[in-house]
């Protein structure tokens, strides 16, 4: 028989969480994930992807892979250090690290793995990490992994980031001090102030720590936030996650040649972790040379991006502070913004409600995420359908 204390456990924590408006559903897809897909039989304008460049279904992409299931197999077999390293991980790290202008690449299993992975191998118990408050939960949840005593600083805030930088540094009692931001916030869709933050790392001997899960294929025409700034040669950590604009999934850290070494020989999910397999490297590879190539899906992102904010704009609804593709129709009260994003489903829109804890009470908002690979006539469908439920709702 089952534990009683659980089944109490959780019989009361899922009520309460559905009393609330914080349960989540979990949707599947009877479709590709791209700009328009299936749900329920019925086909849905998809605002809720990541995929910002479109290419989690481009043929290219779709080709590297068979062709290196083909010739590799379907998994690596093994952890990287045994012999799960192939070539296509090889190649995908040196592409890496031409694209995000470092001398060295490590590629993980995802995004999350990266921040388990990075923090813990560099801090520890006698160092300190200043964190945004706005940070991704796997920062979070690296930072306490690592044991070192974490300082919250007020969001983008460089006069209290400076402030409890000469706090730690003149405390003396710190090893190491780390400094980590979210190149690009994934609720609000505000851009880190990287220059400023770089210049304290400067001052005061931090080690300077970016995730640009969102900003690399975003910004920068698509190299990221660190390079849309200039600062690939000051940022100590460039994290990355190949499942967004790249497509594909898996993560990496980018720096110089002596940390990734380190790396190599003391980041637990690389150590301990079956690669991942040769059709995602070789994907990803792929969409790192068209990225390259060309910045023509970079451009069309954009374009959609200005275009849809602009309409949401113009009926009223609160886009917040974005200065990236990340568009946020923030509403506020949880059940209402939950409903909200119900009646635009039954209307043919899928943008899903955010809510707390992903972002602070009184703030849910629908999130939508325009790609490259929407057309003028799907964002101008969504448009005229966010109106229609607006006004019903009394939202606008």
């Amino acid at each position: 028989m089952s534990s009683q204390t659980l089944e109490r456990f959780l019989e009361e924590n899922l009520a309460n969480l559905r009393h609330q408006g914080l349960y989540n559903e979990i949707d599947t897809l009877e479709s590709a994930n791209g700009p328009m897909i299936n749900l329920d039989g019925k086909s849905k304008i998809n605002l809720s992807s990541n995929n910002y460049l479109g290419l989690a279904t481009d043929e290219r992409l779709k080709k590297a892979a068979i062709d290196a299931i083909d010739k590799w197999g379907a998994g690596a077999g093994a952890v990287r250090t045994i012999n799960g390293t192939l070539e296509p991980h090889i190649k995908l790290e040196e592409m890496l690290a031409e694209f995000k202008g470092t001398e060295s690449v490590i590629s993980y299993q995802s995004g999350f793995n990266c921040n388990m992975a990075a923090i813990s191998a560099v801090m520890d118990k006698n160092d300190a990490i200043l964190s945004d408050e706005l940070n991704h939960a796997s920062i979070i949840d690296g930072c306490r992994l690592s044991k070192a005593k974490i300082i919250r600083v007020n969001h983008s805030d460089m006069d209290d980031l400076r402030k409890k930088a000469k706090e730690a540094r003149d405390s003396d009692q710190y090893n190491k001090i780390m400094v980590i931001t979210d190149g690009v916030f994934s609720m609000d869709g505000d851009i880190a102030k990287l220059p400023e933050i770089i210049e304290i790392a400067e001052e005061f001997d931090l080690i300077s720590y970016v995730d640009d899960a969102h900003g690399s294929g975003v910004l920068g025409k698509g190299t990221g936030t660190v390079k849309h700034f200039g600062l690939q040669e000051k940022v100590d950590f460039q994290i990355g996650t190949l499942s967004k604009a790249i497509g594909v999934v898996g993560g990496y850290v980018a720096g110089r040649k002596d940390l990734i070494d380190w790396l190599k020989v003391r980041s637990r999910p690389f150590l301990f972790s079956t690669a991942v397999t040769p059709a995602d490297a070789a994907a990803a590879t792929k969409a790192i040379e068209l990225l390259m190539e060309s910045t023509e899906l970079h451009d069309r992102l954009w374009e959609n991006s200005h275009y849809l904010k602009k309409g949401l704009k113009a009926l009223g609804f609160n886009v917040g502070n974005s200065e990236t593709p990340i568009t946020p129709c923030i509403i506020g009260d949880e059940k209402t913004t939950q409903a909200f994003s119900k009646q635009l489903y039954k209307e043919g829109v899928y943008a899903k409600s955010i809510v707390f804890p992903t972002v602070p009470k009184g703030t849910g908002r629908v999130r939508n995420m325009p790609t490259a690979a929407h057309t003028t006539e799907m964002l101008d469908h969504a448009i005229a359908i966010y109106e229609k439920v607006g006004k019903e709702m009394g939202v606008i």
